[in-house]
């Protein structure tokens, strides 16, 4: 794997991160995320979904379980796409998450590109 292409690898898995462990942060400190999420119909599950997230996110940092951390982010972003649609509100920026998550699994993991040209 050529250098430019590490580095920006590890700078999206970065920025990523840091975004994904201040949603894990707010979940469990922020007042107006504890309301959001009781207006979803989800407080009881918010230390879990922020238990789930902090675990995905370790994962997607780590090389070697890069990709099942992939796997569970995008589970996890899914899921919070469905939600704010289903409240009627704006899914844009989980989509660009989600997108980003995907950036970084192909950057990160040149071997996916090669699954992908012979399926």
């Amino acid at each position: 794997m050529s250098k430019t292409r590490l580095i920006f690898g590890w700078t999206i898995t970065s920025l990523l991160s840091a975004l994904l462990l201040f949603s894990v942060f707010g979940k469990l400190t922020n007042p107006e995320m504890q309301a959001n999420m009781a207006n979803w119909g989800l407080a009881d599950w918010r230390i879990i979904i922020a238990i789930g997230e902090l675990i995905a996110t370790i994962l997607f940092i780590i090389p070697r379980t890069n990709i099942l951390g992939v796997l569970l982010l995008c589970s996890h972003m899914g899921g919070a796409i469905i939600i704010h649609m289903t409240h009627g509100e704006s899914f844009m920026l989980q989509t660009i998450v989600l997108m980003l998550i995907w950036l970084a699994a192909f950057v990160r993991n040149p071997k996916l590109i090669d699954l992908l040209k012979t399926s």
